[in-house]
């Protein structure tokens, strides 16, 4: 016969069951939430050609995309401490 104190054991684990579930739902529907952000925010990028790589004979050059290179801010070239590295062409 069943007493009061076998019940108890089954009801602490089915709690401790439900308590757990909990932070993974919520994990769950944050990762979706997530997801759908990210995909909606790329798919509403208004780019006209996707970005591609192109090899020439010495270096590969990013052809297309978003960026313009006009728009980007002008630099001095790298700052390699008075070494001239094989592959770099100005």
């Amino acid at each position: 016969m069943a007493t009061g104190n076998d019940a108890e054991p089954a009801r602490r684990a089915r709690a401790t069951r439900s308590a757990g579930l909990l932070p993974l739902v919520i994990g769950v529907a944050s990762a979706a939430a997530l997801t759908g952000a990210a995909y909606f925010t790329v798919d509403s990028a208004s780019c006209g050609a996707p970005a591609q790589y192109i090899r020439h004979d010495s270096h590969v050059e990013l052809v297309g995309g978003c960026v313009d290179g006009s728009n980007l801010p002008a630099t001095r070239g790298p700052a390699t401490g008075g070494v001239v590295h094989g592959n770099y062409n100005p």
